[in-house]
């Protein structure tokens, strides 16, 4: 039996259909959480570089149990400063968390294990290790802004294979 072709080996991000393009995200949904800038350390960080901190706060349009945008289609209308990686962004993607599968194919790193495309479609194992956000947040209606610092978590750097 063939094995089907593994897309994702043989274009580029930029190569790729729509339909190939969606299918690259993991859906972990650790896009959602909330990222604050650490303004103070853009003179300690080479490059002017500010560091970022991500919380376990997400957007209220989140499903926390899918993981997915209840709202999708029109995500950035609702909530204008929600990630939307395209194309032509893909350069900027630095501030997604390493695990991220557009962020690991640009740097040449592969799918990991875990992803859906080598789990017949399946999230199971994404969540089973732990990567997607399920059971870990927040909604951002239910936080109080200013105390955003009792928010912040390391577990999204995490990146497993």
């Amino acid at each position: 039996m063939q094995q089907p072709v593994k897309y994702w080996e043989t274009k580029s991000l930029e190569q790729m259909t729509r339909q190939e393009w969606e299918s690259i995200c993991d859906g972990c949904a650790k896009c959602c959480l909330h990222k604050f800038i650490d303004e103070d350390s853009a003179e300690v960080m080479e490059e002017g570089k500010e560091e970022l901190h991500f919380s376990n706060i997400v957007c209220s349009l989140l499903n926390t149990k899918t993981c997915e945008c209840t709202q999708y289609d029109k995500r950035s209308e609702l909530v204008p400063d929600c990630v939307t990686l395209t194309k032509d962004n893909l350069e900027k993607i630095d501030f997604m968390p390493p695990s991220c599968s557009y962020r690991r194919l640009r740097e040449g790193r592969g799918l990991p294990s875990w992803h859906p495309l080598l789990n017949k479609g399946k999230k199971s194992e994404m969540h089973k290790v732990g990567m997607s956000v399920r059971g870990k947040t927040v909604f951002d209606r239910d936080v109080d802004m200013n105390q955003f610092e009792d928010y912040i978590v390391v577990w999204p750097l995490a990146d497993l294979d």
